[in-house]
């Protein structure tokens, strides 16, 4: 008891070590909950490879996870700070009628995408995945349909999420990602007759279980977590006119993704499982870092955008930038180097093959390459939302892409699927150094 109290006094005296504390929490659980998603990996690549199915899984995966992104993940930027600054100055009524209202919004246009993602899958998908075989577009189709729940499930998952952390209850969303893939493994184990639909089944199943989860919650801390709407009123407004410039942006963003599968699909069978694999090692390090980090900073920044403390900014991002680098190289080296046996030891088995390890090892070890860059650019997407700077998003997101198609076709001509990997790690590169300028820039003008 002695101990936590401690801990309890040194974490709460200064904004510093606050988020210090919060990212340590959010770190310590996420990287829980990613040991169980690797595992789901490790299954899934033993079950079904590099083949077909797992391609076809993966590419009916893409819209509507570009949807939840650009709805509920726009939403979330620009509602959060404007939220935290409503509860702050006007108190616990105003915040709940904001986010009723926000959620009312998020429902009407996340129904109407899933259902424009159902009707237009015949017309998108022979596109998106041009280089398949009839069949197999028959095939992502099919799972498209079964797929296509989670975009109003996970949607407003997302903002039922984003509430509990304004509040600073961080531990509960950073560990119920867990059960998406938990779920998954049960599915695979118990229903394994069923082929890929047995994963599609479990994904569906489990963000439904996180959602009832957050929303119960929700509900304990006497937050309505229904959407009710109310009369429009300056803050909605303020929302509405920072989600415009941002849901542009996230969708030009999000598209990189999108980009990088369906280019992927042209480069012959197994690559966009190839590309993926690859990824999703990547993503461990990248999702506790930034889900600690980015999380756990975004109710302080909001917090010291509003009373104008620009020099607790400058030293905020100091000190954070100079963590972040010290932690992610030695991560970035060991990544790279080790990206063989990594490799190796994670998913060779089952229908996992060896070739199918050197093929995803180069994947990683260049996809490794963005850990530094990508980690600290989320710190600086994240105060410059809460300066409600969204138009600043929207130009690095439109730069972003433009250079990801362009360097993807360069690269993918001398390293195949290997050269997305690298594409996408200039690609943050980039976008980092332009974020920073645009910082230094808005930082001036506020201090004037």
């Amino acid at each position: 008891m002695g101990a936590m109290k401690q801990w309890t006094q040194w974490s709460n005296a200064s904004t510093n070590r606050k988020i210090f504390s919060a990212a340590l929490v959010i770190a310590s659980l996420t990287f829980g909950a990613k040991l169980v998603s690797t595992a789901k990996e490790l299954a899934v690549a033993a079950s079904f490879g590099t083949g077909d199915a797992i391609d076809a899984f993966l590419v009916a995966l893409i819209v509507p996870s570009l949807a939840i992104t650009v709805i509920s993940g726009s939403f979330n930027a620009a509602f959060i700070p404007t939220y935290v600054q409503v509860r702050e100055r006007e108190g616990r009524d105003s915040a709940q009628r904001l986010l009723s209202n926000v959620l009312a919004w998020s429902t009407l246009l996340l129904g109407a995408a899933t259902i424009g993602i159902v009707i237009a899958a015949p017309y998108y998908l022979p596109l998106l995945a041009s280089g398949f075989s009839p069949e197999k577009i028959l095939e992502t189709r099919r799972l498209l349909y079964m797929l296509s729940p989670i975009v109003m499930i996970a949607g407003i998952n997302t903002i039922w999420s984003s509430v509990l952390n304004a509040r600073e209850e961080f531990a509960l969303v950073a560990v119920t990602p867990a059960l998406t893939p938990f779920v998954i493994m049960v599915c695979l184990l118990v229903a394994k007759d069923w082929g890929i639909t047995s994963l599609t089944v479990g994904t569906v199943l489990g963000m439904a279980l996180e959602a009832g989860v957050i929303c119960k919650a929700l509900a304990g801390k006497q937050i309505s977590p229904w959407p009710r709407w109310n009369q429009a009123d300056a803050h909605l407004r303020r929302v509405l006119g920072q989600y415009l410039p941002m849901i542009s942006g996230a969708f030009i963003l999000a598209s990189t993704s999108v980009i990088n599968q369906s280019m992927a699909t042209m480069l012959g069978a197994g690559s966009v499982a190839v590309l993926n694999y690859g990824n999703r090692l990547i993503t461990v390090p990248i999702s506790i870092g930034t889900s600690a980090l980015g999380t756990a900073v975004i109710p302080y920044f909001s917090v010291m955008v509003a009373k104008n403390d620009w020099t607790g900014i400058r030293h905020t991002l100091r000190r954070y930038f100079g963590l972040i680098f010290c932690a992610a190289i030695p991560v970035t080296i060991a990544l790279v180097l080790g990206a063989e046996p990594l490799v190796k030891i994670i998913y060779q088995r089952g229908a996992f093959t060896t070739e199918d390890t050197h093929a995803v090892a180069r994947v990683l070890a260049l996809f490794a390459l963005q850990l530094p860059f990508y980690t600290a650019g989320i710190l600086l997407v994240r105060l410059i939302s809460a300066m409600l700077a969204n138009h600043i998003l929207m130009i690095g997101n439109v730069i972003s892409v433009v250079l990801s198609i362009t360097l993807n076709y360069l690269f993918m001509k001398k390293l195949g699927v290997a050269g997305i990997a690298l594409s996408t790690s200039c690609v943050y590169l980039a976008s980092f150094l332009f974020l920073h300028f645009s910082w230094k820039q808005l930082g001036e003008k506020s201090c004037r």
